[in-house]
């Protein structure tokens, strides 16, 4: 579990904006304040910034009346990454690497993470992701443990990132891979709407978590999906939310793939901010 003070401040920062852009009272804004000041409070000893998040979350939709509020958000981000899905899999296609081209970019998709940050250059990082090195590299065991796994559970992040996932998953080319996605919006997080969007249910099958925390809580999700993660014998992890919700898992073999975009999440794994993240655990 990774609880830092500076994950407070960073979901202060996020919601000032967003209660902005919901365009509350003055009155409401103080409310949401004073509640998230509290909720901060009372699970200091235990906290779990998936689970603030998706709290936070929750009370935000009950101030706004607004069910999903990065809807047409999710759109502009699935419609600006497939204008390059094209270019992208001819550039996987024509590579002497196409497993790692493939994994290269779904990585680059990362960035599109508006818990984060709403502002970000996709083909800033794509050119950048082509041409580092990995801070942590263990793709030739992730391709390893692809190549004899029976059933493959993919943890889906964020929409637009998501079509560079359905790149990775054609290239991958298993017969029996699963791509999960949240139970419900949050965030900008992709969802069974999104996912049919861009495709993925074409080259996977997509099931919902049954959970709308922004990040994989196991024992939160529903029953199916629980027993489809119990017995996949490779989980790919994509993003920070869904590691945080996963890095004390031990039982699994789970690969990490991300960018990392906290100083925070950067001092657990050991490496820098900005840096790209294949990460194998269990």
């Amino acid at each position: 579990m990774i609880s830092d003070y500076r994950c407070f401040f960073c979901f202060a920062r996020a919601f000032e904006k967003l209660l902005e852009d919901e365009k509350l009272t003055v009155a409401e804004k103080n409310s949401f304040t004073r509640g998230m000041t509290m909720l901060y409070s009372k699970t200091q000893e235990t906290f779990s910034a998936p689970a603030f998040s998706r709290e936070l979350h929750q009370v935000l939709k009950l101030y706004s009346q607004n069910a999903d509020p990065y809807l047409e958000i999710k759109k502009q981000s699935n419609d600006l990454v497939l204008s390059l899905y094209q270019t992208l899999k001819q550039l996987v296609l024509e590579s002497e690497n196409p497993f790692d081209i493939a994994l290269r970019l779904a990585i680059a998709g990362n960035i599109i993470d508006f818990g984060v940050s709403n502002q970000y250059d996709l083909n800033a990082t794509i050119d950048k992701v082509l041409k580092s090195d990995f801070a942590i590299n263990h793709s030739s065991e992730l391709k390893e443990a692809l190549s004899t796994a029976k059933t493959v559970l993919y943890l889906g992040d964020n929409s637009g990132e998501i079509v560079l996932d359905k790149l990775f998953i054609e290239t991958i080319m298993h017969p029996n891979l699963y791509f999960a996605v949240r139970g419900a919006p949050v965030i900008n997080d992709v969802t069974l709407d999104d996912a049919r969007y861009v495709g993925i249910d074409k080259v996977a099958d997509v099931i919902s978590n049954g959970y709308d925390a922004p990040s994989t809580i196991v024992d939160k999700c529903s029953a199916e999906f629980q027993e489809l993660y119990n017995k996949a014998d490779v989980v790919i992890s994509k993003g920070q939310g869904n590691l945080e919700g996963l890095l004390d898992k031990t039982d699994k073999q789970i690969f990490f793939l991300l960018m990392v975009k906290c100083d925070v999440i950067a001092e657990a794994l050991g490496v820098k901010k900005g840096d790209f993240v294949v990460k194998k655990q269990g």
